[in-house]
């Protein structure tokens, strides 16, 4: 059999070293997916069980491995899917290669069934590379194009296959005339860092502060070691956009943790304190948590040029690569002698995690959300990787979780989209079939489509070295995040029609379909529940039957928020327990020996 446009256009993403490609089937790629079948001992083919699912799935694949993750959809009705998980990748700044089929050429213009102008569908998502295959001799250059682009820029790419196309003899090397491009495979990738004027400014800044705060977020996650010498240099605390909570471990005496309405205590009041502020691989959207303009002097650093000086007026911008960059600070940096500054920060941060302890001992109906969320960072495994989700559980996740050295975590963070968690877990898995997995997830996302993505961890547990792939359900038949954010944003009370939702037994689906399922109301059997999810022999589901009103208390409350707050009681159909819940929050917070 000759070799088809879709057999060279797998063996062409091969020899650029993918191996994975993440997606649902339909007759707009089956000339694709005939070749997918074909090219099994190079690349592996993963199902999921909604084409949005694939590209978040993707989206992860790159997130946890670097590399450029692949999904392919069918024309129309897929290739619309696939939009939500790709705007996930694009706002985080996550390379990955959408493929998506399209109808035969000769019916485009004509009103064809399922014919979309997927051009103009995926300029905005996919705006630094989208083109349609219109010949055979484009492949190979559109492959070759569309890979380096996301490798250089770390850019969503999309490739429109007309099924006609799919299916034609390949044109591996078109001919040598004009009006044809002769592509190659391969990029490297430059270590960028700034000049040494620039460095020399850059320290002449930090040295002179006495106060120095750092904020750290995706972009340092492979500049750990280098995060931690400038710190120690400097005296500085460090806080954690909620993308990079794996770049630093959260045992470490001087991280203050999360940043945010997620963010935690001695992360706000260090931001407020501090006079100088050195960012690191951030986008972090909130510049009402950074420190006043003109209170503090700045620095930056990071790869994107057009990131720099985003959030906040930074006196020197350093555009290069986080780890090499701190890597030539360093040795420019004079070692703080005074170290009040950052035993004020130690202080602070331990006494955050005794307030944090306490909220978590405080009772609720029939179990407080922060129990769930304390008992599990001592019994995280070695390796483990987290993988998020968007909803109140987040808020749990970003203050009470302790990240170790070596662990990895992440979830949807520029769009905060719901529905992330699974999918997230499952690209995990197959990147790292030998290190546990636990997927953190709320009632309204496994509702939404982790139940669905459930049945794809059925279908492949199988074959992973470790079977360990837990995913924590918070049943609190709730939209919770949404109902406290009407309270305290807009304050209003919990719109039962929009925000309650069905109760469902997660764990019993859990069970039907072949996976393990363990469900925990009572705050004394917590620590027996993780124990028994990380020593299982398959994937479990962990529900969790938890408060909806205990309140995620921002790190400060504004006096707008107060009023608005005060001012949805009045009409809160569930006033009673609101105000016991957020009473004995508070009270942890002031005394946090004490019981109430």
């Amino acid at each position: 059999m000759a070799e088809t446009v879709g057999d060279f256009f797998w063996r062409r993403l091969a020899e650029w070293g993918v191996r994975r490609v993440f997606g649902y089937p339909g007759d707009g790629i089956n000339g694709l997916l005939g070749a997918l079948d074909r090219a099994q001992e190079r690349l592996t083919f993963v199902q999921a069980r909604h084409e949005e699912m694939a590209a978040f799935m993707a989206g992860a694949h790159s997130k946890y491995t670097g590399q450029v993750g692949v999904c392919v959809a069918t024309s129309g009705p897929g290739a619309i899917h696939l939009l939500n998980g790709l705007y996930d990748a694009r706002l985080d700044h996550t390379p990955v290669l959408a493929i998506v089929g399209q109808q035969a050429r000769a019916a485009l213009g004509s009103h064809y069934q399922q014919e979309v102008d997927l051009h103009s569908l995926f300029k905005d998502v996919a705006g630094a590379f989208v083109q349609q295959v219109t010949v055979p001799e484009q492949v190979r250059h559109l492959i070759d194009r569309a890979m380096r682009t996301c490798m250089a820029e770390r850019r969503v790419a999309c490739i429109i296959v007309p099924n006609d196309v799919q299916e034609l003899d390949a044109v591996p090397v078109p001919a040598h005339a004009h009006g044809t491009a002769h592509s190659g495979v391969g990029y490297e990738r430059p270590v960028v860092q700034p000049e040494t004027g620039q460095l020399r400014r850059a320290a002449d800044v930090l040295n002179s502060g006495s106060k120095v705060a750092m904020l750290v977020g995706a972009g340092a996650l492979h500049a750990t070691d280098a995060v931690m010498a400038v710190a120690d240099a400097l005296g500085a605390g460090v806080a954690k956009a909620l993308l990079g909570k794996a770049a630093v471990s959260d045992d470490i005496p001087w991280v203050t943790g999360s940043i945010g309405l997620l963010g935690t205590e001695p992360s706000w009041e260090m931001m407020q304190a501090c006079d100088t502020l050195l960012m690191v691989g951030s986008g972090f959207p909130y510049s009402e948590f950074l420190p006043r303009e003109g209170q503090a002097r700045g620095v930056q650093i990071d790869i994107k040029a057009d990131m720099l000086s985003l959030r906040y007026p930074m006196e020197v911008n350093l555009h290069g690569d986080s780890q090499a960059t701190l890597e030539a600070l360093l040795p420019l940096l004079q070692p703080k002698k005074d170290r009040a500054w950052r035993q004020g920060i130690e202080k602070s941060v331990s006494a955050w995690w005794e307030k944090l302890e306490a909220r978590a001992m405080q009772p609720a109906e029939p179990l407080n959300p922060q129990r769930v969320f304390w008992e599990l960072s001592p019994r995280l495994p070695e390796g483990c990787i987290i993988a998020g989700d968007s909803g109140s559980h987040t808020n749990w996740y970003a203050r009470d979780v302790k990240l170790r050295r070596g662990m990895m975590a992440s979830l949807s963070g520029g769009l905060a989209t719901m529905g992330s968690g699974v999918p997230y877990a499952i690209a995990a898995k197959f990147a790292y079939p030998d290190r546990p997995v636990l997927a953190i997830c709320g009632d309204g996302a496994m509702q939404m489509n982790g139940m669905a993505e459930l049945i794809t961890i059925a279908k492949y547990w199988g074959t992973w070295a470790d079977p360990r792939l837990i995913v924590l359900v918070v049943n609190n038949r709730d939209l919770c995040q949404v109902t406290w954010e009407q309270r305290a944003l807009a304050g209003d009370p919990k719109f039962l029609g929009s925000q309650s939702i069905p109760d469902v037994p997660y764990h019993r689906f859990a069970e039907l379909i072949g996976l393990q399922g363990i469900f925990v109301d009572s705050p004394d059997d917590v620590a027996a529940a993780w124990d028994q999810a990380f020593s299982a022999n398959r994937p479990v589901v962990l529900e969790a039957y938890t408060d909806p009103n205990v309140p995620p208390l921002p790190p400060h409350i504004t006096l707008k928020q107060a009023k608005a707050f005060l001012s949805s009681l009045a009409r809160e159909p569930e006033r009673g327990s609101v105000i016991r819940n957020t009473a004995r929050d508070l009270i942890a917070t002031i005394l946090p020996g004490r019981s109430s």
